[in-house]
């Protein structure tokens, strides 16, 4: 590389001395002084003086790491916060010391801290796979937040965006994370991206990350906690494993919108339509698709739960050797709790997909309910067809969070670079993600992961390990009664099942979006930091409240 760049530098500095007519017919001007030596052509030497020019102005990742910090305010609670706001890069290795690759990060401090005391220090982090950390960075507990109201689209610039008197900074120290290949992380010389887009490669790369966070600025003693978003619970649940295994342990693993046994997509399986179900009843109880509509969400989503897993798994269990009067019954319920025609469910075998649901619920009205979260509704080109054109949820809020954070990261944070923001790796050469996983409870690699085995091995050997979960009734990307069975499937003792907890929100995937939801989730996890680092200093978790049966049973607290 260096002679490479030696050679296209010393052509490009011979093309700016050297007279435009000696180029081509000076003998001296190919070195050899008329000793038969190639002359090289103008446009060669314009081709060397470019390459060199690009290879000048190349935007790449540093190796050695960066962090520009700027002081802020924000009000919380009638209490005004001075913090440190630090945006900057952590460089990975290899087991032998090898960079590998620069991970952005852009951390929340707050000041004059006595060091004595036991502050804890968050990890935030989206997942995809292949997304940056976008979406909690500019809309959940950081010291400024996207301002976000009904479930509408996000009107053009200017955006509301603003001090965010939800910040977690009450509590913790924050650090959002982009995965490698996102944001402005980057693999390092000649490593692939490939070599971190992967189920076990992703967690490792996060694991050495937040390693090196820890060690570089001097948080081991610490309380320490991971937070996580959709892939972001696959990944955290994994880490969480690699963390502890590596010597760090942690805290509280916060799940937000989880899935972590990808085998609930398998064809040929019923469970994922038993977790749709009541997420279905949400939905159509939001958009007054109910007879008898009941007041109380919380209750009615209780009683679809108990036909999910009972009447209707049962029903589904038998295949097509269920009776024709049995398939009316199950039908003329899942209407009932649905909104959807005992027709139409006929018509699918009892078994709904997604999409059919989003596009048939709202079809009189020639709408459509979205995905990440079914309050969101959407006009397709026509009201025919059996899926939705686009999810709304989606394109509502993209342009704000994007356009808000490209300013706010160069114009508040000072971080300065040439390289492009990559919301996603999704639409990069060779972005195909490994499933391959193995599993620290041994066999052999799983290719559709479970990594609910990997938490449940974290807490099973740090039993100050604390795990909350947090749920949206409108999330159908990640229903919260497979959540829900994923977790119970754990098989955790009874005293370990008490570090496990559930909280359930009046919103979709992004929770944050609805700003009660946003108000009540902080208070919930207030309390649940308050309770766990407590725990750590005395020895066991002295709970708020009793606790919970199952939680593959229990209804959920009204919200």
């Amino acid at each position: 590389m260096r002679r490479t760049l030696f050679t296209a530098f010393s052509a490009l500095a011979l093309a700016v001395a050297a007279p435009t007519f000696a180029l081509a017919d000076d003998p001296a001007a190919d070195g050899g002084g008329g000793g038969g030596g190639k002359t090289q052509s103008v446009e060669d030497r314009h081709k060397d003086a470019t390459a060199a020019e690009v290879e000048a102005g190349w935007a790449r990742a540093p190796v050695k790491e960066t962090a520009t910090a700027t002081p802020h305010t924000v009000a919380v609670n009638g209490r005004v916060l001075h913090y440190t706001a630090t945006a900057g890069t952590l460089t990975i290795r290899d087991d032998d010391g090898k960079p590998t690759a620069s991970m952005f990060y852009v951390a929340y401090t707050l000041d004059g801290v006595d060091p004595s005391t036991p502050r804890p220090v968050t990890f935030f982090y989206n997942g995809g796979p292949g997304s940056s950390s976008i979406w909690l960075h500019m809309g959940s507990f950081a010291p400024m937040r996207v301002r976000t109201a009904n479930p509408e689209t996000i009107r053009p610039a200017p955006f509301a965006f603003g001090p965010n008197d939800q910040t977690l900074l009450d509590k913790t120290d924050m650090v959002f994370l982009d995965a490698i290949g996102t944001g402005y992380s980057r693999p390092l010389g000649a490593v692939e991206p490939k070599a971190f887009w992967g189920v076990d490669q992703d967690a490792d790369a996060f694991a050495k990350g937040i390693m090196r966070y820890v060690t570089k600025n001097s948080r081991w003693n610490s309380p320490k906690f991971l937070f996580g978003e959709s892939y972001g619970t696959t990944r955290s649940a994994a880490v969480a494993y690699q963390l502890q295994d590596r010597g760090m342990a942690l805290n509280g693993v916060v799940l937000l919108s989880s899935i972590l046994n990808f085998g609930v997509e398998t064809p040929g399986y019923d469970e994922v339509y038993i977790g749709y179900l009541p997420s279905y009843a949400a939905t159509a109880w939001y958009h007054n698709k109910i007879a008898n509509k009941p007041a109380d969400l919380a209750t009615f989503v209780a009683q679809a739960r108990a036909f999910a897993l009972g009447p209707y798994a049962a029903a589904l269990a038998k295949g097509h050797l269920i009776t024709p009067e049995e398939r009316d019954s199950i039908a003329q319920q899942m209407s009932a709790l649905t909104g959807l025609s005992p027709e139409f469910i006929k018509r699918a075998n009892l078994r709904v997909d997604l999409d059919r649901f989003q596009k048939e619920l709202l079809r009189d009205q020639r709408l459509t309910v979205g995905r990440f979260d079914s309050r969101y509704t959407g006009i397709d080109s026509d009201a025919a067809g059996s899926s939705p054109d686009y999810d709304p949820s989606d394109t509502a809020i993209s342009g704000a969070f994007i356009g808000t954070f490209s300013d706010y990261v160069a114009r508040e944070l000072k971080f300065q670079t040439d390289m492009p923001y990559r919301v996603a790796a999704y639409g990069l050469k060779d972005f195909d993600w490994d499933w391959k996983h193995k599993s620290p409870t041994g066999g052999d690699t799983e290719t559709t992961p479970d990594v609910a085995q990997d938490l449940a091995v974290a807490m099973r050997t740090n039993p100050y390990l604390h795990v909350l979960s947090l749920n949206g009734y409108y999330d159908m990307a990640t229903p919260f009664t497979s959540t829900e069975y994923d977790l119970s499937h754990m098989m955790l003792e009874p005293t370990q099942q008490k570090n496990l907890e559930f909280r359930y929100y009046p919103s979709g995937h992004m929770v944050y979006l609805n700003p009660d939801a946003l108000k009540q989730m902080h208070a919930d996890l207030s309390d649940f930091y308050d309770r766990t680092v407590e725990s750590a200093q005395r020895g066991g978790l002295e709970r708020s409240s009793p606790a919970p049966a199952s939680p593959a049973r229990r209804p959920p607290p009204a919200q």
